[in-house]
């Protein structure tokens, strides 16, 4: 198995788009202050998108219980791997749907359990 922060590619409509995942420890804070974090640009760009998974209430990330990547809601297990182009795209389409990437060469950083309330609530729906 190569780096966990490999880098990767992903063609969206023409564009080329760079991403990487990673997870981020909190030594103070323990598990509460961990992060799972999606990090995409357009290749070439210095704009950068960091999509943010923290753990919280029916909120749970992979630290050891889950395998590496995971994003899961409770109740039901609804989850996503972060490790998934598939998933990575759904997860980038609705973050562009919504104006989150950067003009701007900065890195915007933000909360991505709406955008995966989104995706999977529209599989939800779609799958029955």
């Amino acid at each position: 198995m190569g780096s966990r922060r490999r880098v990767r590619r992903l063609v969206a409509d023409g564009t080329e788009y760079m991403w990487c995942f990673s997870h981020r420890h909190d030594r103070v804070r323990g598990y509460p202050g961990c992060a799972n974090t999606l990090t995409l640009w357009r290749a070439g760009s210095r704009a950068r998108l960091r999509l943010v998974f923290r753990p919280g209430p029916g909120r749970i990330i992979s630290d050891g219980y889950f395998a590496e990547g995971d994003v899961v809601r409770m109740p039901g297990q609804v989850c996503l791997n972060l490790h998934e182009p598939g998933t990575v795209r759904q997860l980038l389409d609705e973050a562009l749907t919504r104006g989150l990437y950067p003009e701007a060469p900065r890195t915007v950083e933000v909360d991505a359990w709406p955008l995966f309330d989104a995706v999977t609530d529209r599989a939800g729906s779609t799958s029955g």
